[in-house]
Order: structure tokens, then sequence, then C-alpha cells
């Protein structure tokens, strides 16, 4: 995006000229999925993809958003003085629930604001265009009403708003990665602690490729939730075995030595998928620092065998891209990303295959399932700040 682009969009939509610009990025996860609620390790790096903000202070009391993704809503409205959840409000109830939170933290704001933005992410992708949305927000009102919040308060308000202005029980993976991350690295974050590792991804003759299964996926919707409930619910009986806070504390040895005290097959499965994808992420991210690609591929391909059979969060659409990429030459390892039940997958690929990866995938994946996949190749980003890009 160019930021005339922005800027004219902005005019267009509210008839004046806008004032700042922000970017916000998408995030991918290079493998720790579905251990962030569960006090575990995740290993996410910010994208070039993301989501812009151009935005003006009023003189009045009231937020008007436009996005320029969807034009046929038009312009949303709600007044500082009630931002309370409500569906009608579609998108704009991100920007609603980060204002409250903010709101609650400093104290009302003294003006509303118009706020026009774009975004590159797909939508329903597994991206994580909302959080990129929420840390947009917040980074925008921060700045512009020069309040005294610092970036990880914002990435926690940003988790706040899923979890209680939206009801999606999600942990603080996306937030964290959007918010905090550097270009060139990827963050081994320790969910439990919020100690974090900035680790080098430095590819010099692979890429990573975003394969994208068209297959939207809404998390609120979704099994999602349910996915929490019974880890939360395997945790507890643990705890009358091992003295533990969290799924993420478990080594693998301990759960294999106390797993007979969870009741239930299925419970065992999702509490073990956890246990081993923390253990694994940390082991991932050592062998990328040691420049070990081939053990860091392998542990991408059995995190994905862990989420399709453990957690059973893979569709048919995610794991058949990630079996076709097992087939390519040059792929190094290959998983879905993002918290599943659709959306997108990820491989790292040699250079000089990746022109036939994506066409070899592409068309296997039509002649199965009938429609075309996208492909996009992920390029490493910093966390949501004002754009200085004036071109």
């Amino acid at each position: 995006m160019k930021k005339n682009e922005l800027m004219e969009g902005f005019k267009e939509a509210f008839g004046y000229e806008g004032k700042r610009v922000f970017f916000s990025p998408g995030r991918i996860n290079l493998i720790g999925e579905h251990t962030d609620y569960n006090g575990g390790k995740v290993f996410p790096c910010a994208i070039t993809m993301g989501t812009y903000g151009v935005v003006k202070k009023r003189e009045d009391q009231m937020i008007q958003a436009y996005s320029g993704n969807f034009p046929e809503v038009g312009i949303l409205t709600a007044g500082l003085e009630d931002l309370s959840y409500k569906k009608e409000d579609n998108w704009l109830n991100y920007v609603k629930g980060m204002v409250t939170y903010i709101q609650e933290k400093t104290g009302r704001l003294s003006h509303g604001f118009d706020l026009y933005i774009y975004g590159t992410i797909p939508n329903g992708a597994s991206l994580s265009s909302s959080a990129s949305l929420e840390l947009l927000t917040g980074v925008i009102v921060r700045d512009l009403f020069s309040l005294d919040i610092d970036q990880l308060d914002l990435v926690k308000l940003g988790m706040r708003t899923e979890n209680e202005f939206l009801g999606l029980n999600s942990g603080i993976l996306d937030q964290f990665a959007i918010g905090m991350s550097k270009a060139g690295s990827a963050l081994l974050l320790d969910t439990n602690t919020l100690e974090f590792e900035e680790i080098p991804v430095d590819l010099p003759d692979h890429k990573i490729v975003i394969m994208n299964s068209m297959t939207r996926r809404e998390l609120v919707d979704s099994e999602y939730n349910t996915r929490r409930e019974q880890c939360e619910t395997a945790l507890e009986q643990l705890q009358t075995a091992v003295n533990v806070r969290s799924l993420g504390e478990l080594t693998e040895e301990a759960f294999e030595a106390h797993k007979r005290v969870i009741s239930d097959e299925i419970l065992i499965r999702r509490a073990r998928h956890a246990v081993y994808e923390s253990a694994r992420t940390e082991r991932a991210a050592e062998a990328l620092k040691n420049n070990d690609l081939k053990a860091f591929g392998q542990y991408m391909n059995e995190s994905h065998e862990s989420l399709h059979q453990d957690y059973e969060v893979t569709v048919r659409e995610t794991d058949l891209l990630v079996r076709l990429a097992w087939q390519q030459k040059g792929t190094v390892g290959a998983r879905m990303t993002g918290g599943g039940f659709g959306g997108c997958c990820i491989a790292i690929v040699e250079d000089n295959h990746v022109d036939e990866f994506i066409a070899q995938v592409g068309q296997g994946f039509k002649e199965e399932i009938g429609y075309e996949a996208e492909f996009y190749i992920a390029e490493t980003e910093d966390g949501t700040k004002e754009w200085v890009n004036n071109d």
C-alpha cells in the first residue's frame, strides 16, 4: 500500500483529509499451536500482510470507522459514552472493545476520532486479522491521545477484548506477536511468564510459503472454546497427582507418568498435544537458532500430526495442503498454522523449488477440493506502530 492511496481512502469516506497513518501486521506461528492458553511455549513472527489505519481526532465524542475492505457496510459509529458490544456493529466491536478497556485504564478520552482501515490479510485466513485490528486500535488511541500505556499493556488489552468483549477464550499468542515482534526474528514466548527470546529467522536459501485453504474459520462459533475447556478439565484431573499450574509446566515424562488420572481418552489426547507441542516448540526454536533446518522441519511435521490426530483442529482442506506439501521436492517441513478449523498452512521450501511447489500443491488441491488455494510468500515485520513510509 502507498500512503497517498490510504489518505485518499480516508478522504473518500469522511470528506476531509486524514492526519496520521499506522500499520499493524498479521502473524504466522511457526510452531506452538494451542499452547498459549495452556501456559506453554509458542514461536510466532509478524508478517508484512496486515492492517493499515488512517486517523484524525474529532471535536466531539463520536467514533466513526470505515473499512475499505467492506465498503458495503458503510460508516460505523459509536459514542464514547456507550461502547457496549452490539452484533450489528460488525467489525467495529474490535475497536469498541479496545477503547473500552483503554478508558478503564486511563479515563475517558477527551475526543472521538475518525478511522479508515484497509487490510491486506485475507479475512478468516488464520493470520490473525482480528488481533491486528485490536493492536492497531490500541496504538492509534495511545499515540493520538498521548496516553501512558506501554506496548505490552496494549497486548494484554487486545487479549482481553477477545476473551471478555467478544467471547473467544484464546491465549495471548496473536496479540503478543503482533505487538512485540521485530522484523527478521521470531519470538520464543513462554506464555506462563511472558518471558521471550528473539530468534533470527535467517533463511537465505529458503522461503516461508503460506498456503490459504480459502476455508474461512469462525473461531467463536467453532469448537475452539471447547478445546480450551477440555484442556482445563484434563489439568484439573492431573493436579490431583502432580503440582502444576498449567499443562505447559509438565514435561513429557511427567505427563506419561500421571496421565492415568485423566478420566477420558479424548481429554488425554487434548492434554498430550498441549504438553508435547510446548516441548516440541522449544526444541524447534533451538534448532532454528543452530541453523538446523532439517530438524526444524521435522518438528513442524510432528506438530501438524499432533494437531490432526490428538487435537483434531484440522479440516480436510488444511490437512490436504500439508500432505501435498510434504510430497514436494525442496519442502523442509509443513503444518497448519493458527487456531484451525480452516484457514492457512505454512511450509518452508527451498528457493529453487518454490514455483514448482506452488504449482504442484495448487494443482493437487484443486483436483481434490474443486477450487483454488492461494499462496503467499511470508516476510517478517515489526510490531504495530505509526507508519513512516511516505511513498
